[in-house]
């Protein structure tokens, strides 16, 4: 018969008939093979001593399928890195966590009061004109983010093959 289950998820189907996953839909995203909740995150960072305000999207990452999780911050007087990092850490699991961090004086509300995402998603880590610190998991700490230059789609000075969990386009 004719059925259809709600996933949330964004399927492609090819000439033989074959479906492969692209991408989550709705307030979700993918990033090594597990489901991140962006509104669970985000709620997380609201807690941490020193963030007014978050929002958590998703962001390509060149040579990896999914997306990393990036949280763009509103920080206020008294927001110390280190402390995010193992506020994070104590809170959620590590594939959960943000890769990249973006402070951002303020972000843009939609007419309901609710952040927007879109043009932060679009900017992402590579476009963006704010501070935006990447998770460097030898230091353990948020470094920030270099790139080698800005070319859209990804960190460009990071071997193809590394993991960006280990160490994401830092130098």
């Amino acid at each position: 018969g004719d059925r259809w289950f709600r996933s949330g998820d964004l399927m492609r189907r090819d000439a033989a008939g074959w479906f492969y996953f692209v991408d989550r839909l709705g307030d979700t995203f993918r990033w090594k093979g597990e489901n991140v909740s962006a509104s669970e995150v985000a709620n997380v960072l609201r807690t941490c001593p020193g963030v007014l305000d978050a929002v958590v999207f998703g962001v390509p990452v060149e040579g990896h399928e999914g997306r990393a999780g990036m949280a763009a911050i509103v920080a206020g007087g008294g927001l110390a890195l280190p402390e995010l990092a193992a506020h994070l850490a104590r809170h959620l699991p590590a594939y959960a966590r943000p890769l990249f961090v973006r402070l951002c004086p303020q972000l843009d509300l939609t007419a309901t009061f609710k952040p927007t995402k879109a043009r932060l998603a679009a900017e992402g880590y590579w476009g963006a004109s704010d501070p935006v610190w990447a998770y460097d998991r030898r230091s353990d700490a948020y470094v920030p983010y270099r790139p080698a230059c800005q070319e859209r789609g990804g960190p460009v000075d990071a071997p193809r093959s590394a993991d960006p969990m280990a160490r994401p386009a830092v130098e």
